[in-house]
């Protein structure tokens, strides 16, 4: 989770998160590169005693400075598109979820198993423990096994919200009458913290979402003791 010193993204705990990390270095690292070759252009022109007032036209400069920002552009725009090809694969899931925003709550619903329906409210400020984060933590986390594919059917039953964690690179629009669809595989165990990303009314920053990653024995188990 994102903490007061992180001036940087949070650690990926998906595969899809790592991907979308290295494509933020990968672009911020062009942006810089060209920064910086702008900046020192402008300087040395500034400096320089050299001037042109009477040429008009130079066609191989007009070529360099056309085609150099086409190829950047393809170097930019591949992993892009990879990454939207992946974000919208779905790979064999084991587990079906429905996710159903609520003003102000989530619901969660494990269609692969019987009576496993519960809503999860965020936990007042006054009932916290020493050991939970205020604004971020529920009464009710979603529960799921760790390497394992996942299908998140995200929905809403009266306003539109945005289902988001960052720390696995997902945020799905939560539609009204339409059934949003995207997979969720986590590498490691853990909690993760994410919030509704989509203003909802009045109560849209007091509905927050937790994923607990487990290993597969104690999800199995959590299913079993389901109350």
């Amino acid at each position: 989770m994102s903490t007061w010193s992180m001036i940087s993204l949070q650690d990926a705990n998906s595969p899809m998160m790592e991907n979308l990390t290295m494509f933020h270095d990968h672009i911020m690292t062009i942006n810089i590169l060209i920064t910086m070759l702008v900046l020192y252009i402008i300087v040395s022109i500034y400096l320089n005693k050299i001037i042109n007032r009477t040429v008009m036209q130079n066609q191989l400069i007009e070529l360099i400075w056309t085609f150099i920002p086409m190829i950047i552009l393809f170097f930019m725009a591949f992993p892009s598109i990879k990454i939207l090809y992946l974000m919208d694969e779905i790979f064999s899931p084991v587990i079906t979820i429905k996710c159903m925003g609520h003003q102000w709550y989530w619901s969660y619903e494990y269609s692969d198993f019987s009576n496993i329906e519960f809503d999860s409210f965020m936990i007042p400020t006054e009932e916290l423990n020493n050991n939970e984060f205020r604004l971020l933590d529920v009464n009710n986390r979603m529960v799921i096994p760790f390497n394992t594919y996942i299908r998140l059917l995200i929905s809403s039953v009266d306003v539109i919200h945005s289902w988001t964690i960052p720390a696995v690179g997902i945020k799905v629009d939560a539609t009204p009458g339409r059934i949003n669809q995207a997979s969720l595989l986590t590498i490691r165990p853990g909690l993760y913290y994410g919030q509704c990303s989509e203003i909802c009314g009045a109560n849209h920053s007091f509905m927050p979402i937790v994923i607990e990653s487990t290993n597969p024995k104690l999800f199995i188990s959590w299913i079993k003791n389901f109350n």
